[in-house]
């Protein structure tokens, strides 16, 4: 199925990891986290098996995600990951595969050195590190390689990253730790402080994807029942959240990537502002999904913000792309 050799693009995500080969497509897509063994730090189960026991392992096994915010938090677990992703996707092969791998816009040597060991340790020949505003670009075929401004706004689990793209570079590029996970850990505080029920990560994904919104586009009433802990009595209580007070508590994380967008269109420079007023604002990425988003965006910078196709996918699609526009571009040896 995949020929020796192969060359293979990974997302390495806070929330997901994702796999793209060429001509294959996503070949592969897991949940970021790790089940370990507490005494002896054994991997017990990675992947969407892992996130299955997310909150239901006993004393003796614990579930991490190894990565926070976008770059790695737990090393060893996440070139555990990382292997199990590698060999699952492309099997055993005589020679190892070419790997690009994407991580947040702005982040220090340290940290995207960390990335480059794990991979190899993993078991890359050879490491591509890519930026993801960059990769997103690619994923939703952009020609980044002309000198026309593209923004990009790339809205995953752990940051925000944000992009003004020419000549196969970011001119301007912000990272924000704000993003899919902070939607989900600001409905847990919510319905902690005001309902006294302790919920998790599951369950406010579900809240989020069900009637969650960050902009009033109708009226229509909607509801979703949850279930958690009531922290009076330690019981297990059912309580209905409605869009209309999803919305509410969502703003302020709404209102910090708007900010943080604006921010970066000051510091544009002209001409690459004109060419974003003309071609707009893209959005990929997860967090883009989220009912409202690009409509708030829009009313408050003036600039027409549209969801790419396939943006849950862009960034992987892209940074499978990736050695092979560097090729077609002779980028070979251009950090971009």
């Amino acid at each position: 199925m995949f020929p020796m050799g192969t060359d293979i693009g990974i997302d390495l995500g806070t929330s997901s990891v994702l796999v793209y080969s060429k001509g294959q497509g996503i070949v592969l897509k897991e949940a970021s986290i790790v089940a370990v063994k507490e005494n002896t730090n054994e991997i017990f189960s990675i992947g969407e098996d892992a996130k299955k026991m997310w909150g239901k392992t006993p004393f003796n096994i614990k579930t991490i995600k190894p990565l926070r915010n976008g770059v790695i938090s737990n090393y060893e677990a996440t070139e555990q990951m990382l292997r199990y992703c590698i060999k699952k996707s492309v099997g055993r092969k005589l020679v190892r595969p070419r790997i690009a791998v994407c991580i947040p816009s702005v982040v220090t040597e340290v940290e995207r050195k960390a990335v480059e060991d794990a991979t190899k340790q993993a078991g890359a020949r050879i490491v591509e590190i890519i930026e993801e505003p960059i990769a997103a670009a690619i994923g939703a075929g952009i020609d980044i390689s002309k000198p026309a401004g593209n923004m990009v706004v790339d809205i995953g689990g752990g940051t925000t990253d944000i992009a003004v793209i020419s000549l196969g570079g970011s001119v301007v590029k912000y990272s924000l730790k704000i993003a899919g996970d902070a939607f989900d850990d600001a409905i847990i505080k919510y319905v902690r402080n005001k309902y006294n029920i302790i919920i998790g990560d599951i369950t406010a994904e579900k809240v989020k994807i069900t009637v969650g919104s960050v902009f009033k586009i109708d009226d229509m009433p909607q509801e979703v029942e949850i279930k958690g802990i009531y922290l009076v009595n330690g019981l297990p209580k059912k309580i209905f959240l409605t869009n209309h007070e999803i919305r509410d508590i969502l703003q302020d994380q709404a209102s910090a990537i708007i900010e943080a967008i604006l921010n970066v269109l000051e510091v544009t420079p002209p001409e690459l502002s004109a060419d974003i007023l003309n071609k707009g604002i893209l959005l990929t990425g997860g967090g883009s999904l989220m009912r409202g988003l690009s409509e708030l965006i829009s009313t408050n910078t003036g600039i027409n913000a549209t969801i790419a196709k396939d943006a849950s996918n862009c960034v992987a699609i892209g940074t499978g792309l990736f050695i092979e526009y560097k090729q077609k571009k002779n980028f070979w040896g251009k950090k971009i």
